[in-house]
């Protein structure tokens, strides 16, 4: 393949950036020479971006949100879900943890991956009441 190396700089960066947006304008012929280099180039990119350009996983809680948001989707839509209006409102007010069982019904209705919905995460207040926990304890 024609000119292919190491991402190592943000000049090689560059350099595979201009050399794939050629292939935006001209796309190759599936199973070519440049289809395939095409193929490596971009999986070149996607690891230096991976390693330079991290994007942190959203929370459960953000996932949810963004996600209601792009679908259109109200509050109503996610009681539907886990089946109790009050139950959405305090989910999406940081107020109660997912279950297990919601989150599998949310991963099964609206696809967000289960991954992301069983991390770990706050719930309003949680940084208040650690900070007045060690202001008690005098620290």
């Amino acid at each position: 393949m024609e000119n292919i190396r190491p991402l190592k700089t943000e000049d090689d960066y560059d350099w595979a950036i201009a050399e794939i947006t050629k292939y935006f304008e001209n796309e190759p012929e599936v199973g070519s020479p440049d289809s395939d280099r095409f193929d490596v180039l971009a999986d070149l990119v996607e690891a230096y971006e991976a390693r330079h350009y991290p994007i942190e996983a959203l929370d459960p809680v953000t996932a949810i949100r963004a996600h209601m948001e792009m679908a259109g989707l109200k509050q109503l839509a996610l009681a539907e879900i886990i089946g109790s209006a009050s139950r959405a409102s305090e989910i999406l007010n940081r107020k109660r943890l997912l279950t297990m069982d919601m989150a599998h019904r949310i991963h099964k209705n609206w696809r967000i991956p289960a991954e992301v919905l069983i991390q770990p995460y706050h719930l309003a207040g949680d940084g208040e009441a650690k900070k007045a926990g060690a202001a008690a304890r005098g620290r």
